[in-house]
């Protein structure tokens, strides 16, 4: 995948991911776009352990890949805030 590409993937995947911590008024677009490179890092990651494959490029997939792994990322981030 091509910078362009992980920069869609992590932007709708950080977005998502956002809204479904509601923390969407807190962050901004590169935070998003941010949170959705790691998700999509993290995602990816833990779907090769489990032999299925990760990020494949700009699809429904990948995306969905990206914002689970956000989640996750945010998820933590907000335990260990707290």
């Amino acid at each position: 995948m091509g910078i362009l590409s992980w920069i869609v993937v992590g932007a709708a995947a950080g977005w998502l991911a956002s809204m479904a911590m509601g923390k969407n008024a807190q962050m901004g677009a590169l935070a998003n776009i941010g949170v959705g490179i790691a998700g999509a890092l993290i995602g990816g990651f833990i779907l090769g352990l489990l032999g299925i494959g990760g990020i494949t490029g700009i699809n429904v997939y990948s995306i969905l890949v990206a914002t689970l792994g956000a989640i996750g990322l945010l998820y933590v981030l907000d335990r260990v805030k707290k």
